[in-house]
């Protein structure tokens, strides 16, 4: 059973029973439906309320049921709507906590709904690429009226129930700290008797004007959506809750969301929900691994990502104190912390009054010993190996038993780095991306001799800092910078070739990336790869790279922070200015490789760059690396500006076909460069086979 029955003072009480959030799974249906019989039946019973257990009402359809047969199997999510809103006794809905998605269209279905302040109400449907399938954008507009409904079935964006009290919504809010299947049963009792029994459906869609509304909301919503067929699909869907009878409008309201569920867009947006949970999971480490507690921070270094790491932790309310080794280098560190505080008051993202209440979760000193009592030390100095070891011996002196000591390092051997200390199960890579306090990706290296505790305390508190962690094993650049490598190193081939910067970023953003690697390479400083291709190429002397970026970098052209890289830029402006010497610097190197230019189009561009991420991430898959396909994807969803209505390298690999992919990466192989090209022998076994990265 998914639902809990009893009777209180004559009215019974549907307990919805599926934790974690009451997902509306095919037995939460089942056993919902039989209750709600059960006291139809029961003439002892004068009313029926239905609620759910633990921390939610419910949040919707069950996820773990998504694309299988159960989501269609009787009692469907429809049949129990329609069994409570057909009740011959008053039905009544006991909000609380979570009430979303499907949660929410079961409570319209009610005939009456009574709440508990602070319950988040939503319709986040368009999220998943998908419009409320089961009379959502029917019911809400009835409630709530034409504009709050299409605003929140079009954002997705949660509402607190207070919020919307006054409205049609609810029938009664209760009181805060209420008891609230008491209170509800109280109600019941109280409209026990009270006939006709309301019904959402028979309610009008109150508006002055609502084709004239609905005319600029197409407007706007098909501007913002960009390439999301969702947002304008959930317009139409409500446009049918104004213009159609009622069971017309359920009827075009289900034709969408089933067209919906085919496009790629909501399929890659799917992907990306379910992956970014599944990153979290941990195949050798089981979820009740005790983790340790994290109540006392600190980072190592105060430049531009110690200053990001730090904020994080007092964005967490966890008190982190940087250590440097001069008071001036401290002075600028903790001065970046301040004004990147004052730009998020500035937006309207941080109330005046929270700005030293999070500076005072920032300390900074100069002697190691006031660090000593952390329970985490992030280091966040100089990419360089001799410069860690330093620092990790001192660390290993200095910090008390059981702290975890974790390295930033976006490259660098994580294995040596746990060497350096007596303590290697104790050492974790914790790799944030610039800039720290903004971005959502947290790569958790795992070493050899990493313990399940401390990978398992570092998946916990990426959750606590907001971040997306996925894990990866050591090898040099983990999973993001060691795709990355490959795809930075064929926008320099293309260069070689006869395209230029612009032309590369241009097609590159087009495809849907937030930014082109020349533009990507300007933000990060180009000084950073500079100083990677040469200890790659100390390691490896065979290793290929088209010499364009040292030439840039020989002349100083590190990038936005000297004004100067593969663009030009204006003082005070991080607009990408395409730069006449850096073109005729490209150019003449053709010339001096002996390269006729040739043109180069788009298509060429964007499947390059795109399948050399692709066939290094099968190669990352086969060294067990990352864990699973869908990890990668989450790595450059959340870190790298991959498009999201793509689904990230691997899936978007599956949506073109693998004998594709590896079809066009056989023929790279045979043009320029082509050493660069060789195939992953997962992606030709998997190609052979039929399949995809995702099964």
């Amino acid at each position: 059973m998914s639902a809990d029955y009893h009777v209180q003072d004559g009215v019974a009480v549907i307990t919805l029973n599926n934790p974690p959030v009451n997902g509306l799974g095919l037995a939460t249906r089942t056993a919902a439906v039989d209750g709600l019989r059960r006291a139809a039946a029961d003439p002892a019973v004068r009313a029926i309320v239905v609620t759910g257990a633990g921390k939610a009402f419910s949040g919707g359809a069950d996820i773990r049921e998504f694309n299988s047969p159960k989501a269609l199997t009787e009692p469907t999510l429809h049949t129990l709507i329609r069994t409570v809103e057909d009740s011959p006794k008053p039905v009544v809905a006991a909000i609380h906590t979570v009430c979303m998605g499907g949660g929410l269209e079961l409570a319209l279905g009610a005939h009456y709904r009574v709440a508990l302040p602070g319950a988040q109400v939503a319709l986040p449907e368009v999220k998943l690429g998908l419009l409320p399938g089961a009379g959502g954008t029917q019911r809400l507009p009835r409630v709530l009226g034409l504009e709050k409904a299409l605003d929140m079935i079009v954002s997705g964006t949660p509402a607190k129930s207070e919020s919307l009290a006054g409205t049609l919504l609810f029938d009664a809010l209760l009181p805060a700290g209420s008891e609230l299947v008491a209170g509800a049963v109280d109600f019941a009792n109280e409209i026990a008797e009270r006939r006709p029994l309301p019904k959402v459906r028979d309610l009008a869609v109150e508006h002055a004007d609502a084709h004239a509304f609905l005319a600029a909301a197409r407007a706007k919503v098909k501007a913002a959506a960009g390439p999301f067929p969702a947002p304008p699909a959930c317009v139409e869907a409500v446009a049918a809750a104004v213009d159609k009878p009622f069971e017309e409008g359920l009827l075009f309201e289900r034709d969408l969301f089933l067209q919906l569920t085919t496009t790629t867009e909501s399929k890659a947006l799917r992907h990306a929900f379910f992956a970014e949970r599944a990153a979290s999971k941990v195949a050798d480490v089981p979820a009740d691994t005790p983790v340790r507690p994290v109540a006392r921070a600190a980072v190592v270094g105060a430049g531009t990502m110690g200053s990001g790491i730090a904020m994080n932790f007092a964005n967490a309310g966890i008190p982190v104190t940087i250590l440097e080794t001069s008071q001036d280098a401290l002075d600028k560190g903790l001065g970046a912390i301040r004004r990147n505080y004052e730009a998020t008051v500035k937006k309207g993202k941080l109330a005046p009054e929270q700005l030293e209440g999070r500076l005072a979760f920032v300390q900074g000193t100069l002697d190691i010993a006031d660090i000593a009592q952390a329970d985490i030390v992030v280091e966040a100095v100089f990419e360089d190996l001799a410069v860690k070891e330093d620092v990790f011996r001192r660390l290993d002196a200095a910090m008390k038993p059981g702290a975890i000591l974790a390295s930033n390092t976006s490259t660098l051997d994580l294995d040596r780095i746990a060497g350096f200390t007596a303590r290697p199960q104790d050492v974790i890579g914790l790799h944030f991306f610039s800039p720290a306090n903004v971005m959502k990706l947290l790569e958790i290296v795992r070493g050899a001799a990493t313990g399940k505790d401390v990978l398992a305390t570092a998946l916990a508190l990426a959750k606590t800092l907001r971040k997306t962690g996925v894990v990866s094993g050591v090898c040099d650049g983990f999973i993001g910078n060691r795709m990355i490598e490959q795809y930075l190193r064929q926008a320099g081939f293309l260069l070689d070739e006869g395209a230029l910067p612009a032309q590369v970023d241009r097609a590159m953003e087009r495809f849907g990336f937030a930014m082109g690697p020349f533009r990507m390479a300007d933000l990060a400083g180009n000084d950073i790869g500079w100083a990677i291709r040469k200890r790659k190429r100390a390691q490896d002397p065979g290793l290929q790279y088209s010499q364009t970026a040292d030439l840039l970098c020989e002349r100083g052209r590190f990038g936005q922070k000297t004004g100067a890289g593969w663009y030009d830029y204006a003082a005070g402006d991080r607009a990408p200015h395409p730069s006449v010497a850096v073109e005729e610097m490209i150019v003449r190197h053709s010339a001096d490789l002996g390269i006729a230019r040739r043109a180069i189009d788009d298509a060429e561009i964007v499947e390059r760059l795109v399948y050399a991420l692709v066939n290094e991430g099968a190669k990352i898959l086969e060294d067990g690396i990352a864990q699973r396909a869908s990890d990668i994807d989450m790595v450059y969803l959340a870190g790298y500006g991959f498009p999201l209505f793509r689904g990230g390298p691997m899936f978007y690999a599956d949506t073109v076909g693998l004998p594709a992919v590896l079809a066009a990466i056989e023929r790279f192989a045979g043009g320029y460069r082509g050493d660069a090209w060789v195939p992953a022998p997962l992606l030709v076994r998997l190609a052979g086979e039929g399949r995809g990265f995702g099964g």
